[in-house]
């Protein structure tokens, strides 16, 4: 099992910036690949950010040179530095986690507005 601690959100005004961070506990030799997504109301769950071991980081095209994914393995933390935020970037931001054993695990979100 991992839990996940989602923490960094709140409210920003258009332009500014955030940084996510998500702390991984329990059984953290498992993870494989750390990300993040977000939900906004009345839409899917979609992929932000990603980041596995020895791989470049995947980003959504919407987020491609505003965000950045960082991952800390001796820390097993995650970050996502969110640069230049739009409105439809508000959102709740899901920190989640993919084992080697094929299991996601999910954190409970940190919400996102960015409004003036």
């Amino acid at each position: 099992q991992v839990q996940l601690v989602e923490s960094g959100g709140g409210l920003v005004q258009p332009g500014g910036s955030l940084r996510l961070s998500c702390a991984a506990s329990g059984s953290t030799f498992s993870i494989n690949d750390m990300g993040w997504y977000r939900q906004a109301p009345g839409k899917e769950r979609e992929l932000v950010a990603s980041k596995t071991d020895g791989a470049m980081a995947q980003y959504a095209d919407s987020v491609k040179g505003r965000f950045t994914i960082s991952r800390d393995n001796a820390e097993n933390t995650v970050y996502l530095q969110m640069n230049s935020l739009k409105s439809e970037d508000t959102a709740v931001y899901y920190c989640s986690v993919y084992s080697y054993y094929g299991r996601r695990y999910w954190g409970k979100g940190t919400l996102v507005t960015v409004s003036s």
